[in-house]
């Protein structure tokens, strides 16, 4: 009887061992046990519970061709693509905890959330998670927002970013440059305009809306687009309503140049986008 126990002891003492190996072997891999946010929903009580309409095309990207691609989007309207690329594994190095394990001391430049300020703040990546990534009131200017967004050294996270599998249609005569992002829920960069690109969600929800060029849109550049979604956005008439979608992890957004566009971030993000120029 007593050697039955304690066959039954080491059996359950093996089972428990085998899965605290599992989690180890998931957080290593980036999941962290986490249901797939990537760790990064931890200790955020706010999501932007609205998704909106989305009256953007879906595309989808494994039967999308770029002679399809260059002459219905390309220079005419933006699109999202689904299954475009595989970057499973660079999400798996996007987790909270890998970042902050690889990238926490390094220092990271933020800069202000809105249209046409230029301040900067340069501080480590760890205190930027840490302090800077809470919840946004709306009532917060964009003047008042860090974000870390488009100004930092690429080559100080090359081993990271050499693993992302940017999308590979191409516009004739342009080439590619990366910016990796990290953003709070609430925020967002409010409506502004540049060359053609893309913008991949890696974690979380990001709400796009999208102008034509020719069509600028009513809005405050020191507004932060969760003011302008509260205030603005209910008045419109619905000839000025804009395009818009809600980009989930491995969707990506297309938009061509010159159109105006503003983002809100509905969680704790993480995003890549690709310029082209």
């Amino acid at each position: 009887m007593e050697h039955w126990k304690t066959a039954l002891r080491l059996a359950l003492l093996s089972f428990v061992v085998l899965l605290e190996a599992q989690r180890r072997t998931h957080e290593q891999d980036g999941d962290g046990g986490d249901g797939g946010d990537g760790g990064w929903s931890r200790g955020s009580h706010l999501s932007v519970d609205d998704e909106g309409p989305c009256n953007v095309d879906v595309l989808d990207g494994s039967s999308l061709s770029l002679r399809h691609f260059l002459d219905s989007y390309a220079y005419s309207r933006p699109a999202v693509i689904t299954g475009l690329t595989d970057n499973a594994k660079f999400r798996s190095l996007c987790s909270k905890q890998n970042l902050l394990r690889e990238y926490g001391d390094r220092q990271v430049r933020l800069s202000t959330a809105n249209t046409y300020s230029y301040r900067k703040a340069d501080v480590s990546f760890r205190h930027y998670v840490d302090v800077l990534l809470g919840p946004q009131s709306p009532e917060v200017l964009g003047s008042d927002t860090l974000y870390m967004f488009g100004d930092n050294n690429v080559s100080e996270w090359r081993n990271l970013l050499d693993f992302y599998r940017p999308p590979p249609f191409l516009l004739p005569g342009t080439g590619r440059a990366l910016s990796f992002g990290v953003a709070g829920p609430g925020t967002g960069v409010p409506f502004h305009w540049h060359g053609p690109g893309y913008s991949e969600v890696i974690y979380g929800r990001k709400r796009w809306f999208l102008y034509p060029p020719d069509e600028e849109p009513p809005f405050h550049p020191n507004a932060s687009t969760l003011a302008w979604l509260r205030d603005v956005y209910p008045r419109l008439p619905p000839r000025q309503a804009p395009l818009q979608c809600t980009v989930r992890p491995g969707q990506v957004l297309y938009f061509p140049t010159r159109w105006w566009h503003a983002t809100l971030n509905l969680d704790a993000s993480v995003f890549i986008s690709t310029f082209l120029g």
